[in-house]
């Protein structure tokens, strides 16, 4: 069966289908598609995975064409995110 794993980080993200055998898991989706090689950093111990946005455990059975999602911390850098203290507001 086809099914898509998705993963994306800062300035890179990857989508691909690949096939697998029925009955497969997350895991081993996760695995057969090698994008831990492409993206070394993955930490599936500590990261969180979906399928088409709701998460799921690794031994998650899928079905034909699921997408399945590694999820990455946001993080945001406090230098460019705006202020919301009413700073820099011209209303008067």
């Amino acid at each position: 069966m086809q099914v898509g794993v998705a993963y994306s980080e800062a300035g890179q993200q990857i989508w691909m289908t690949i096939e697998v055998p029925d009955e497969s898991t997350v895991h081993q989706a996760i695995d057969r598609s090698g994008i831990l090689k492409s993206f070394p950093t993955i930490d599936l111990q500590t990261q969180k995975v979906g399928v088409f946005g709701r998460l799921v455990k690794l031994d998650a059975a899928l079905r034909p064409g699921d997408r399945v999602e590694i999820y990455r911390a946001i993080t945001c850098d406090p230098q460019t995110v705006p202020r919301r203290d009413g700073e820099g507001d011209d209303e008067e």
